[in-house]
C-alpha cells in the first residue's frame, strides 16, 4: 500500500511539472520553452515505455551447487550455495537488475537475500549467494522477484519466476565404529529370548562387490571380471545382527530446549547409520502428534524412509513414553533390542523399561541431559533423584547411558559399558 501511495505522488508531481511546462511554453514563448517542453516530453515517455521493459516476463534458473543427487539433501550445519540465472525478455534498455530470495522452513521461518547484477547484451545475468549454515528440516525457495529502476529511481518494475524445489537438511551424525553391547547384550542378565548375535558369513551370494586386495580366489566372481574387465568379488549374505528399534521419545513435557531434542535425532540418525553398514534390521517408533512407526527392516528403502521423517520430527507429542510404547507393542518384536533416546527419568521411563523387558526384549535407555548443564531437570526429578533413577536402572541389569552432546555417543557406546 506504502508503494502504491508513493507511486501516485510521483506521477502526481510529474504532472504538475509537466503542466507548468506547458503553460510556461504557452505564455512564455520562445526557444527556451520549447526546448525545456521537449525534454520533458523525452523523459515523461522514457518512463512510460519502462512498463514494458521486459521485467516482468523474466525467467531464471535456480541451481544448488553442494547439495547431493536431484533430492537436493545436505548435512544440518552445512551451508547451500545457490546461483540463481536470470533472463530478460525484450529490448529496452535495463541499468541493473535487483534480485530477491527468500528461503522458506517448514516452520514457518525465512532466510532472506538480495543481490544485483547488471544485464549483459543479451539480457542475461547471474548471482551467487551461500547460505548460513542450515539446521535440520525441509527447506523450500519462494517465488524469486526480480526488479528493475528507471535511470532516476522513480518507479520499479518487477516480475517474478519460480524455479523451487524442496531441500532436506538431514540431523547431525557422528560416525560409531562398534558397539559392544549389541554383541553380547542379549546373552546377559538382560534378556532371556533374544538371538544369538553374530555377524558371520553365510554360504548364500548376494551380489558381487569389488576386488579387495587379499580376497581368496574361490571368493572371485570370474563371470562378473570377464563381463567388466574388472576384478570383482562374490558378496555373502551375514547373519543378522539383533533387530533394533528405535524409540524416540517425542513427549513435549520432557525438553527443556529445542536444541535437546535435536540432540535426540541426531543420536537415532548416528546408530541408524551404524546400523545400516551392518545390516541390521532397524525400526523406529515415533509417538507425537501424528503417530508414526516403521517395523524392523535391512534394506536401505527402510534407512530412507526413517530419514526422511527424521528430518521432519519435531517435540510435539502430548502422550508419556510409557504409553505410547503400549501403543505400538505391535513394532517391538520378541528378542530385539529396544533403544529408547530421552531426556526423561521417573517412573515413565522404569515402567517403559520393566515392560520392555517383560515382552523379552533387551531395552537400551539413552539418557540425554539437558545440554551444557550437568545439573539437569528432566521429568519428575531433578539433579540428584534423576541420577539416582538411573543407577537404580543399572543395577537392576538395564543398559543405560547417559550423554551431554553428541561428541559423547561413540565413547558411550564403544566402551561397552553404561556411563
Amino acid at each position: 500500500m506504502l508503494t502504491a501511495k508513493a507511486t501516485k505522488m510521483r506521477w502526481q508531481i510529474i504532472g504538475i511539472v509537466y503542466a507548468g511546462s506547458l503553460l510556461y511554453l504557452l505564455f512564455q514563448g520562445g526557444k527556451a520553452s520549447f526546448m525545456l517542453f521537449c525534454i520533458l516530453n523525452v523523459l515523461l515517455l522514457y518512463l512510460l515505455l519502462g512498463r514494458w521493459s521486459g521485467i516482468g516476463k523474466v525467467a531464471g534458473v535456480r541451481k544448488l551447487s553442494n547439495s547431493s543427487g536431484s533430492e537436493h539433501h545436505l548435512m544440518a550445519g552445512s551451508k547451500l550455495d545457490v546461483n540463481v540465472s536470470v533472463q530478460i525478455p525484450g529490448v529496452w534498455p535495463i541499468p541493473y537488475v535487483l534480485v530477491r530470495d527468500v528461503l522458506i522452513r517448514q516452520n514457518g521461518g525465512t532466510i532472506p537475500f538480495e543481490a544485483s547484477f547488471v544485464p549483459s547484451y543479451r539480457r542475461q545475468g547471474d548471482v551467487t549467494y551461500t547460505t548460513p549454515p542450515l539446521e535440520r528440516g525441509v527447506y523450500r525457495f519462494a517465488q524469486t522477484e526480480c526488479s528493475t529502476c528507471d535511470i532516476f529511481g522513480l518507479f520499479e518494475h518487477s516480475g517474478t519466476f519460480d524455479s523451487s524445489e524442496p531441500v532436506s537438511v538431514y540431523p547431525r551424525t557422528i560416525n560409531i565404529r562398534s558397539w559392544q553391547q549389541l554383541k553380547r547384550g542379549a546373552k546377559g542378565p538382560y534378556s532371556t529370548s533374544a538371538s544369538r548375535l553374530s555377524a558371520k558369513e553365510t554360504t548364500q551370494i548376494n551380489g558381487v562387490r569389488e576386488y579387495i586386495y587379499g580376497d581368496r580366489l574361490s571368493r572371485i566372481h570370474w563371470n562378473a571380471t570377464a563381463r567388466t574387465g574388472e576384478w570383482k568379488s562374490k558378496e555373502f549374505e551375514r547373519e543378522s545382527l539383533p533387530r533394533t528399534v528405535f524409540v524416540l521419545d517425542r513427549y513435549a513435557g520432557a525438553y527443556v530446549r529445542q536444541d535437546q531434542f535435536e540432540l535426540a535425532v541426531s543420536v537415532v540418525a548416528s546408530i541408524l547409520d551404524f546400523g545400516s553398514r551392518r545390516s541390521t534390521a532397524t525400526g523406529l517408533i515415533s509417538v507425537g502428534e501424528t503417530s508414526e512407526g516403521f517395523p524392523p527392516n535391512a534394506t536401505l528403502n527402510q534407512r530412507q524412509s526413517i530419514m526422511n521423517h527424521l528430518v521432519r520430527v519435531q517435540p510435539d507429542g502430548k502422550t508419556p513414553l510409557y504409553k505410547a510404547l503400549r501403543q505400538s507393542t505391535s513394532l517391538i518384536p520378541a528378542g530385539s533390542f529396544a533403544v529408547i533416546v530421552s531426556p526423561q527419568t521417573g517412573e515413565d521411563i522404569v515402567l517403559a523399561m520393566e515392560w520392555l523387558k517383560r515382552k523379552g526384549v533387551v531395552p537400551v535407555l539413552i539418557h540425554l541431559k539437558e545440554i551444557g548443564d550437568d545439573k539437569f531437570r528432566i521429568g519428575e526429578g531433578t539433579g540428584g533423584k534423576s541420577k539416582e533413577c538411573l543407577q537404580m536402572l543399572q543395577r537392576n541389569g538395564f543398559i543405560v547411558h547417559s550423554i551431554n552432546a553428541l561428541h559423547e555417543l561413540p565413547a558411550a557406546l564403544e566402551g561397552g559399558s553404561a556411563s
